[in-house]
């Protein structure tokens, strides 16, 4: 093969592979290497073959879903239905499903709004707000904070602005929860 060629094709197969890897890397714009702590619960479920979460939030606490606590340490990674979270030291890998129209705000925007580069304090919770985030569930009396950190951040879809007095959640994939505030933010009922 003449050099020339073998220089043609050596540039066309350097090309092929940026092209093929010119994705944004998720962790590329996070601090540490995309080394995060979740701020809020993650609620997953085991699918046919991977664990499973999402931006709306499927909060039904039952038989195969498990939930991450605030400050899990995770390792952020890419997928092309959302991203993926690693946990550090136990190797589980939690496919976060994410529709940036739905929710306004790219992936990026979304992954920095639900973690933190550094572990976040609860110790401002009532009892009854973090009762709620040990048991995953928003209960009567327990403060938006509360309610966020127990079942996640709402989807903006159906809750466009958490000052309002209703939050939507999905229980499963077909239906949903709606949590209702008083004018002082406490839980007064859970439909």
């Amino acid at each position: 093969m003449k050099p020339l060629n073998l220089l043609r094709m050596v540039a066309v197969i350097l090309v092929l592979l940026v092209v093929g890897c010119g994705g944004k890397n998720v962790a590329s714009s996070l601090p540490n290497g995309g080394i995060v702590y979740n701020k809020y619960n993650v609620h997953s479920f085991m699918d046919r073959k991977d664990i499973k979460a999402s931006y709306a939030n499927w909060v039904e606490v039952s038989t195969g879903q498990t939930v991450f606590p605030p400050n899990t340490k995770f390792q952020v990674g890419k997928w092309k239905r959302g991203f993926v979270l690693t946990k550090v030291g136990g190797g589980q890998t939690i496919h976060y499903e994410y529709d940036a129209k739905r929710m306004g705000m790219s992936v990026d925007d979304y992954i920095k709004l639900i973690t933190s580069p550094t572990p976040v304090k609860l110790s401002g919770l009532s009892k009854l707000d973090q009762q709620g985030v040990r048991e995953g569930k928003a209960l009567k009396g327990m403060s938006k904070e509360g309610v966020k950190t127990a079942l996640g951040y709402p989807a903006a879809h159906t809750t466009p602005s958490l000052s309002d007095n209703q939050w939507t959640y999905w229980r499963n994939r077909f239906k949903t929860m709606v949590v209702n505030f008083d004018a002082s933010g406490k839980v007064v009922s859970v439909q």
